[in-house]
């Protein structure tokens, strides 16, 4: 597994004819506007989606939970998008909200509208954007609500029997015993949602293309477009260097602070 890394390390230090060491691979990367955009991209994408993903996750867990009659019924519909490929899922929602897609036909049928509205293209970038959102919502959502819904029900019943004869609101239970004991579940699915956010690729380059450029897209880009390796490499060492810090972080501070809350 090192030995990739390792060659996509030198690749980096490597001149295009390979004669000796050099940094101009990390000073075109750094000089170009395009890698900045694509990393204020990849952040804004990452911070937008992972909040929105976690809460519903944690809703439809506690949903759910509940065991109500039927629920295992909801259990397999939350997790349909479990089954798709993110390029399956770039599809649908590309069917659903291109202007010939499904949404448009539906709102001009019923006069709503008199003419498609337009969410892909560069002027209407602000509507790519929260359409990926959408489409990154609904595809990678379950991966955390499996996550949850396990760690909820490893809770043992005790401790909500305990908190009723002291009179705990359904609010105090969920504060003082759910979410605590939830802390667990909760770094994993933190950790592996923002490590795979890092590396979104597929409904991002086929709703927006370069229209929105993230660091897995312009690794892509370099690669198979301008065929220039070292850079490519680069990109892609980048995107390892920051998945490592956030795995380090999320490791370091979340288990500082679950051995705080029970010291």
């Amino acid at each position: 597994m090192a030995y990739p890394l390792v060659q996509a390390l030198i690749l980096t230090f490597t001149s295009e004819g390979g004669a000796g060491l050099t940094l101009a691979n990390w000073h075109s990367v750094f000089s170009d506007p395009m890698f900045w955009e694509a990393l204020k991209n990849t952040l804004l994408l990452t911070g937008v989606i992972i909040p929105l993903q976690v809460l519903l996750a944690l809703l439809l867990a506690l949903f759910v939970n509940s065991k109500f009659r039927g629920y295992m019924i909801v259990i397999y519909l939350i997790t349909i998008p479990l089954a798709l490929s993110d390029v399956s899922a770039a599809l649908m929602s590309y069917n659903i909200f291109s202007p010939q897609g499904y949404l448009n036909k539906v709102l001009l049928n019923l006069g709503l509208i008199h003419e498609p509205i337009y969410f892909f293209g560069f002027n209407v970038k602000s509507r790519e954007f929260w359409i990926i959102v959408l489409t990154e919502v609904w595809r990678a959502t379950p991966l955390v609500f499996v996550i949850l819904l396990a760690g909820l029900q490893m809770i043992g019943k005790e401790y909500f029997e305990a908190a009723d004869v002291f009179g705990f609101s359904r609010l105090q239970k969920f504060f003082y015993i759910t979410l605590p004991l939830l802390k667990t579940s909760l770094q994993s699915a933190l950790l592996l949602r923002t490590l795979f956010a890092f590396q979104i690729f597929g409904v991002v380059w086929l709703l927006a293309g370069r229209d929105i450029p993230i660091l897995a897209g312009e690794t892509f880009y370099q690669q198979t477009e301008l065929q220039d390796y070292n850079v490519a490499a680069v990109y892609g060492v980048i995107i390892a260097i920051i998945s490592v810090i956030i795995s380090w972080f999320y490791l370091t501070f979340l288990k500082g602070a679950k051995e705080l809350s029970e010291s």
